[in-house]
């Protein structure tokens, strides 16, 4: 699987970069929110390179339906700020053997879910506003948990909620998302949430709905000096009550920073 989302990315023509390596400076963060301060100086920004790209991988679980039994998943993801896209593909195991490949994009201003069977059969195919709006929002988060002087770019708008949140807004292509981040008392991201993300409900399973989207936090581990989370899931907020659909750990050692797409 790594090898052929590798050739994939590599195929998307992403920039190859290198981006900008100017460090961050604390007077690019003092005009913020506090907590958004915070939250910048506990990530580590502060004295380092602004990163223009990152690549991971994980392992977890993944399921369709709340009452659903969990099924394993394994992925890999590439993040670009220079042309701002978002490769994230995703095999699930139905049954513990059946492969199911989902490829979750966001490239050249438009979103995309790509789901097939044993990588070979289309079962679903969705593309549309809804995407564009919920892949830019993903995009969005990556950045929150992963890389956060990713950023710091004009494209972002930072916003003062109270102590312990701030509020982003992101445009791209002429499209806006927003997002609220919640942090500690020592900066560290606790979750993410956006209203940008739609889902099909499996009460509704034929209409995508507008539906509040959280990334809550397990926890984080320091590599290479850099926090990451240890943990983490996704969270669909549904009229019933809240759905967490994924849950996944970050493998540690596939983490890479400015590196060209399929390097």
């Amino acid at each position: 699987m790594c090898r052929r989302f590798m050739r994939e990315v590599a195929a998307a023509g992403l920039p190859v970069g290198p981006g900008p390596v100017d460090v961050v400076a604390m007077s690019q963060i003092t005009p913020l929110p506090e907590p958004a301060q915070r939250y910048l100086q506990f990530m580590g920004v502060v004295g380092r390179p602004q990163d223009w790209s990152f690549r991971l991988g994980y392992s977890g679980r993944f399921r369709t339906k709340p009452r659903q039994p969990w099924m394993k998943c394994e992925a890999w993801q590439y993040n670009s700020r220079l042309a701002l896209a978002r490769i994230f593909h995703i095999r699930i195991r139905v049954g513990g053997l059946l492969p199911i490949v989902a490829r979750d994009t966001y490239v050249q201003g438009h979103g995309r879910m790509l789901i097939k069977l044993l990588d070979l059969f289309t079962v679903g195919d969705g593309t549309g506003e809804e995407y564009d709006a919920g892949e830019l929002a993903t995009y969005l988060n990556d950045a929150v948990l992963i890389a956060p002087s990713m950023l710091l770019t004009p494209q972002i708008s930072w916003s003062s909620v109270d102590a312990s949140s701030f509020d982003l807004t992101l445009t791209d292509h002429g499209r806006t998302v927003t997002a609220r981040v919640l942090v500690d008392e020592k900066g560290a991201p606790r979750d993410f949430s956006t209203m940008d993300r739609f889902c099909y409900d499996p009460d509704q399973p034929k209409q995508l709905t507008r539906v509040r989207w959280t990334t809550p936090i397990a926890g984080r581990e320091v590599v290479d000096g850099r926090p990451l989370p240890t943990g983490g899931q996704a969270v669909w907020h549904l009229p019933r009550g809240p759905f967490a659909y994924l849950d996944v750990r970050p493998i540690p050692e596939s983490v890479a920073f400015n590196v060209p797409p399929g390097a």
